[in-house]
């Protein structure tokens, strides 16, 4: 089997393998798989506003997606996609309502390079101690996700606010919605980052099969001492990377700050869904930001369309979420998705040789 159709088999039956998995808890608690389905693909599909609506969950999610990749070309697991995230959110906001009466060509970009430079920032700590102290990526990041949630809602309740538990909202100056999307869509949330996602998508795609920067990270990725010794800074790439995996995971926290909700709140010591969904997005997609697109608009359907399910069907949310865990599990435990298909193909290739020897006798 050719490596290009064995990694679109592996995310596509591991998709499939949840939602049987999804179907089957259904039936035990007694649920209608069939109507819970169907709901789910009504809810995320069956009208403008739900299409709308899916579409715009699933628009933070490929930066967040985007952002995982690049840092997994390089070699490095960013698990604190969460909290440069989050870091986008709070200062994109925090620049959209500074300037309520500046003119939206000079705030909104402004809102969203601040948010994406601070995401970038965050991650460059790991980065740097990384690259310098060969410190774990993984423990780093976690960690400064829980520093950037307590830095945020101390910096939403003590700086931007007098005690409140939300920001105010941001202008039309600084908004990402666009009237004509709003009403195309009967009224949904959908906002103009789509159009962000998609470009950030191509760019990254270019980047990282097309330049020699993209090169370099995947050579430090496979061995940082091999890539050293061919005369590539891996240091320097080390830092890079992780640099523009928290832009990006900042530009999906944008998203949310001047797209979807339009104002910051408290996390409450909860980090956003984005970021580690992200990391799920991007793996269901093979690291391919094309892939990335289309996962994440399956978890933003499967996002959008788990909300009606109750409604519609009487089939709790959390149904969803199992399904999607499952997905979340057979991508990361591809190997056993391999292995059988690895199984079949030398079943095949055992029988190709029976025919072959038969027919020389």
């Amino acid at each position: 089997m050719k490596s290009n159709f064995k990694q679109l088999m592996v995310p596509l039956l591991s998709v499939v393998i949840g939602l049987i998995f999804g179907a089957i808890i259904m039936l035990v608690f007694g649920y209608n798989p069939v109507e819970g389905y169907k709901a789910l693909i009504t809810g995320s599909l069956g009208n403008p506003f739900n299409i709308g609506q899916t579409i715009r969950a699933a628009t933070p999610l490929i930066f967040t997606g985007l952002g995982f990749a690049v840092a997994y070309t390089a070699g490095f697991f960013n698990i604190g996609l969460a909290g440069q995230a989050l870091w986008g959110w709070l200062i994109s906001v925090w620049i959209g309502i500074s300037l309520p009466d500046a003119p939206s060509w000079i705030v909104l970009p402004l809102a969203i390079i601040g948010g994406a430079v601070a995401g970038a920032l965050w991650a460059g700590i790991a980065g740097v101690l990384k690259a310098f102290f060969d410190t774990s990526e993984v423990i780093v990041t976690i960690m400064l996700n829980y520093v950037a949630i307590y830095i945020s809602d101390h910096i939403v309740r003590n700086v931007i606010t007098d005690r409140a538990d939300a920001t105010p909202f941001v202008g039309q100056n600084a908004s990402l919605r666009m009237q004509w999307l709003t009403d195309l869509t009967n009224g949904s949330t959908i906002h103009g980052g789509i159009f962000l996602a998609l470009i950030f998508a191509v760019l990254v795609y270019i980047l990282l099969q097309r330049t020699t920067v993209g090169f370099e990270l995947k050579s430090v990725g496979f061995n940082k001492h091999a890539a050293n010794y061919a005369g590539m800074n891996a240091k320097r790439n080390i830092i890079l990377a992780m640099l523009l995996s928290g832009g990006l995971a900042g530009l999906g926290g944008v998203m949310n700050g001047l797209g979807e909700f339009r104002n910051v709140f408290l996390t409450n010591g909860v980090a956003p869904a984005i970021g580690f969904d992200g990391l799920a997005v991007a793996l269901l997609g093979a690291l391919n930001p094309i892939g990335i697109i289309f996962a994440s608009l399956l978890f933003g359907g499967l996002k959008t369309g788990g909300t009606i399910m109750p409604l519609m069907a009487g089939v709790p949310s959390e149904i969803v979420e199992i399904a999607t865990a499952a997905i979340i599990f057979f991508v990361g435990a591809n190997y056993i998705i391999t292995y059988f298909i690895d199984r079949r193909e030398k079943s095949k290739l055992s029988n190709s040789d029976v025919i072959v020897q038969g027919g020389d006798d």
